[in-house]
């Protein structure tokens, strides 16, 4: 019950200043968070691929409503990749982008966010590293989805996200299993109404599983976002039906969840991706990872009084 609480919490500007301006809060945000300047993300993804990790670096930052923040966003990208150009990363981390961080949201938006994602996904490609386009609620699909398409027309490794728990899916799914294809599949980790998502937990992973079907299926590159046992384990048996090797697909898990299991799968062969996500617009992230799993929000609590 204390999920839908917390991600329309998520979106309360009068609940991220009480939450932000908590001292107890920063400590446990540096679980999900890999700090809030560059440099310390950059320790994090070196801690992450000495050990065989992957990592796709998420600047956070959502729901921007004025030009000049989008523009911002923009040039913290532009940042990034020319940082993982000079560190030669490239064939080791990607980045990810929220397109509302880019405009989406403002009148005539689907323009302005293709506009400053753009030069982002040529910078990636000149850094030898490729960008995936983070989805949003899903009032943004058809926007998000209309941009890969142009982006992609140019350069053609740029992913998506697509998100189980919405009914569309999996003819989403469908349409981007081609050849060339990037997808990244999760469960979805915002508040959406019965109209147009499952509401219930069981339904939402039969979703999942669906997807996954088709995406392994297909001849693209699926990669599975989730921490889910059973959902690895069915990953690894479609894997072997289809007939795909390690390399034709990927596992994601986000950054400070599950690390065990992170460092398992990459010892066994698989290509295991570290979501890392860095930047002082930390609160709407942080609150969609409180909402997903209780033992997260378990730990925030714990950890709160723990430190009294």
């Amino acid at each position: 019950m204390l999920g839908p609480v917390l991600l329309a919490a998520a979106r309360s500007e009068h609940i991220r200043r009480l939450v932000a301006g908590m001292p107890l809060t920063r400590p446990v945000v540096d679980r999900f968070v890999a700090g809030e300047r560059l440099d310390e993300s950059l320790a994090a993804v070196r801690s992450l691929t000495d050990r065989g990790l992957l990592v796709t670096l998420d600047h956070l930052g959502e729901d921007v409503t004025d030009r000049t923040e989008a523009l911002r966003a923009r040039d913290a990208y532009l940042a990034l990749a020319e940082v993982l150009r000079q560190e030669a990363l490239g064939d080791r981390v990607e980045m990810s982008v929220k397109l509302s961080a880019f405009g989406q949201a403002l009148p005539g938006g689907e323009d302005i966010a293709l506009r400053n994602a753009l030069p982002v996904v040529e910078a990636a490609a000149q850094a030898g590293t490729t960008v995936t386009l983070d989805m949003e609620d899903h009032t943004t699909v058809d926007s998000t989805l209309a941009i890969l398409g142009e982006l992609r027309a140019r350069f053609p490794a740029t992913g998506a996200v697509l998100q189980s728990y919405l009914y569309r899916t999996e003819d989403d799914c469908r349409s981007l299993a081609g050849e060339g294809s990037r997808v990244r599949l999760v469960k979805g980790a915002y508040r959406e109404p019965a109209s147009v998502a499952f509401q219930d937990k069981r339904d939402v992973d039969l979703a999942f599983v669906r997807c996954l079907k088709i995406l392994m299926a297909g001849q693209g590159y699926p990669m599975i976002g989730s921490h889910d046992p059973r959902l690895v384990a069915i990953t690894e048996e479609l894997a072997r039906q289809t007939g795909r090797k390690p390399g034709s697909y990927e596992f994601q898990m986000l950054y400070g969840i599950r690390e065990a299991e992170q460092r398992r799968l990459a010892a066994a062969g698989h290509r295991m991706r570290v979501y890392v996500p860095y930047g002082t617009d930390w609160y709407g992230y942080f609150m969609r990872r409180l909402a997903e799993r209780p033992a997260n929000l378990a730990f925030f609590l714990r950890s709160l009084a723990g430190r009294r």
